[in-house]
């Protein structure tokens, strides 16, 4: 039997991440991964949709060229050369996951782990053979998969979920998307600007329910504009699969509906991989899904550890590895403070991008809060024009006693990389009057953040 100081079960973007934080902190470190190093963020969620979603960008690019003054003849696309590319790229950033373990020297142990007691981990290899390894700190980091509905079986031929999504052998004509989270979206767009007839069908009012119901709206604007169509207040009674493609039944306000369409892609959320890794032998707690942790990670049984999807915190890869930085950093005895999980950014990346962080204007309100509320809109903005993307928009959302900064909620391009000025904004207490006398750099998309604030303060210029 090996010994090591930790162990962590999964090398997902919280398990890997956990992995190099304790190997720096001079741990000796072991993870386990029964596929391929980087879990499922990266070799088949995170990184891979990005390059599809960049492969669509540019087509749709290449297709309004003569919005720019360009002629570009006989614009198509190769579906199989998309998903290769993006194949591809998962690949790469998967071996650079393996260097890092090198680097590192952190020791990779290929199989499915199951914890036991005592600080024991069992690995069984693809060969079957069963191997014991212990451990005084055993990290649990096994992540989450596509959940199935009763009404909505998975056959991974015609009702898909992401991961049969991102490879799929030809493309559909039809699609039907269930569900309008993260997910469901960027793949809405993604066989939208291929080129698919897709319809998304939510069961709550609003498309991405968790934004500011401003940015849902907004987002529906755009996606019907591009030609997707949205049922929101709907739900999928039944699929039929019978025939050469897909009848769904839709329930909606106005009666049931049946769409044909060549394959259904179940974006309904995820379900944990909680199941047949031993912690029932081992006595750790659960909890409607999740495993139950203190503020450090820690589990009801002493040196048992968990992280990421497995927890009752937000499904994102960026919080998984927050999570196991501190988890470790607090085993090697570290100060460490709790995480905040009111200031974690959200982010979607179809086109126009959303992101988020904090309340909604509506749970602001809930929460009794007077408000300062400011919007410009990327129609205003000379960087936006410029570039051809005048979709969207920056709202801010202050506390009009303390001028707290409560909310920030966009939608445009690129505003995924624009949403940390606002986490690190909220992370040092910075009130909208010291926001507003940051000075911006003109022009940018990032000075629709300063003229936002400039709007809830009565202070805008260019609106």
């Amino acid at each position: 039997m090996s010994n090591f100081d930790v162990i962590v079960l999964g090398s997902g973007p919280g398990g890997y991440v956990t992995a190099i934080r304790a190997s720096q902190l001079g741990l000796k470190t072991a993870i386990i991964e029964k596929e391929s190093l980087g879990g499922i963020c990266l070799n088949w969620g995170c990184i891979p949709t990005k390059a599809l979603l960049k492969s669509a960008q540019v087509f749709e690019y290449l297709k309004h060229a003569s919005d720019y003054g360009l002629t570009v003849d006989n614009v198509d696309k190769d579906f199989d050369a998309v998903v290769k590319r993006s194949r591809g790229v998962a690949e790469s950033m998967s071996k650079g996951i393996e260097f890092l373990m090198k680097k590192n020297k952190i020791t990779v142990i290929n199989g499915y782990g199951k914890v036991k007691p005592g600080k024991k981990v069992a690995v069984t290899d693809a060969d079957g053979k069963e191997s014991e390894y212990s451990a005084s700190h055993i990290i649990i980091a096994t992540g989450a998969r596509s959940r199935e509905l009763p009404s909505l079986p998975q056959d991974g031929k015609k009702v898909i979920g992401y991961r049969e999504a991102m490879t799929l052998p030809k493309q559909p004509k039809k699609l039907v998307v269930v569900g309008s989270g993260a997910i469901g979206i960027e793949f809405a767009y993604f066989y939208n600007a291929m080129g698919s007839e897709v319809t998304v069908v939510e069961y709550m009012p609003n498309i991405v329910p968790v934004e500011d119901e401003d940015v849902s709206k907004q987002l529906e604007r755009s996606f019907k504009k591009a030609g997707v169509k949205i049922m929101t207040s709907a739900e999928v009674t039944q699929v039929d699969t019978s025939g050469k493609g897909v009848v769904v039944s839709v329930n909606t306000k106005k009666g049931e509906k049946t769409i044909e369409a060549d394959v259904v892609l179940s974006a309904v959320g995820i379900k944990t991989n909680i199941e047949n890794i031993g912690l029932e032998d081992v006595g750790i707690i659960t909890d409607r899904d999740k495993i139950l942790v203190n503020d450090y990670y820690q589990t009801n049984i002493p040196g048992y550890y968990a992280i990421g999807d497995v927890t009752p915190g937000q499904a994102l890869a960026h919080v998984a590895s927050a999570e196991g930085i501190l988890c470790v950093e607090k085993i090697a005895n570290m100060h460490v403070e709790p995480i905040d999980y009111g200031n974690i950014p959200g982010c979607t990346y179809c086109i126009p991008e959303v992101a988020s962080v904090g309340l909604t204007e509506k749970q602001a309100k809930e929460k009794g809060y007077e408000l300062k509320v400011g919007k410009f809109p990327f129609s205003a903005s000379g960087k936006a024009k410029a570039a051809g993307t005048p979709d969207g928009f920056v709202k801010v959302i202050f506390d009009a006693k303390y001028g707290e900064w409560l909310g920030c909620h966009m939608i445009g391009a690129g505003v995924t990389d624009m949403i940390a000025e606002a986490v690190v904004a909220r992370k040092l207490e910075t009130t909208g009057h010291e926001i507003l006398k940051a000075i911006h750099p003109h022009p940018t998309m990032s000075e629709a953040v300063m003229e936002a604030v400039a709007d809830a303060y009565d202070e805008v210029i260019h609106l």
